[in-house]
């Protein structure tokens, strides 16, 4: 019963509320890493978005006027890390807000003797534990970087982590996971690249991953997204684990793309 109350309700949504062709045509066109998908999959992701916005409420902060266009652009890329998944992963918390640009953090932190400190710092994305998602909008919307980053994805990455309390880089796992395999793997692959980060070397993602796990799980997942190839190849068996927990394979599908262009 309650399983067929869900769906008749998220049915009833996407006949009364649903998110117009020419706005889903545009921001499928900006996000050029949606490129691949299936028809059936561009049709999930949609009906994800339109359940998506019903659900929680965007608002801009700062006098940000948020539009239609940019509330499908922050579901649009929130809800592919759930394609194959459900929008029940969100379900713990309703609110995104939208700042012009990137904003200032106050944080207290309580070092080894016991003095907190209080520090400041410029970010573009926060997530809180059963709380709101922070974006700037100047970096939501710079969907056409070549450095695999990807503010949406990144924070709706730690949302995942936080299911199971405070982010770690250990989401809940699928039960046909091993815990062992994704901590081993893990860990391992984020000792190896912090000593990269300190030696200076070159990066494949983005040297803030090196700042703890649950920022090396974000970090991977925006990339695991966005330049999925590059992911597969220097880091296969966390895009391996990668792959079975979103249950998704981009680096086929860009693969696939390409071939179907030669």
């Amino acid at each position: 019963m309650i399983w067929s109350l869900k769906n008749w309700q998220r049915h009833a949504i996407l006949q009364r509320e649903p998110i117009t062709e020419a706005i889903w045509r545009d921001v499928l066109a900006r996000l050029h890493f949606l490129r691949g998908l299936t028809q059936s999959e561009i049709t999930q992701l949609r009906q994800w978005a339109t359940i998506f916005l019903h659900d929680k409420n965007i608002n801009g902060a700062q006098g940000l006027t948020i539009t239609e266009e940019m509330r499908v652009t922050i579901a649009a890329q929130a809800c592919i890390l759930i394609l194959k998944l459900d929008l029940d992963y969100y379900h713990d918390w309703l609110e995104i807000i939208v700042y012009p640009g990137k904003f200032i953090l106050d944080h207290e932190y309580t070092d080894e003797q016991g003095i907190v400190h209080a520090v400041q710092m410029v970010a573009s994305g926060e997530s809180w534990l059963a709380g709101p998602v922070i974006l700037s909008w100047e970096d939501v919307a710079d969907t056409g970087n070549k450095r695999g980053y990807n503010v949406v994805i990144h924070e709706f990455a730690h949302k995942l982590d936080m299911l199971n309390g405070a982010a770690n880089g250990f989401p809940p796992l699928h039960r046909n996971m091993d815990p062992r395999a994704w901590t081993a793997i893990f860990s391992e692959a984020f000792e190896v690249f912090c000593e990269q980060v300190e030696r200076e070397d070159e990066w494949v993602i983005d040297p803030y991953a090196a700042t703890s796990p649950a920022e090396f799980f974000a970090v991977l997942s925006e990339a695991f997204f966005v330049k999925p190839c590059e992911i597969k190849q220097f880091f296969p068996r966390i895009y391996q684990q990668l792959a079975a927990f979103y249950q998704q394979d981009p680096a086929m599908r860009w693969t696939t793309e390409e071939v179907a262009y030669e």
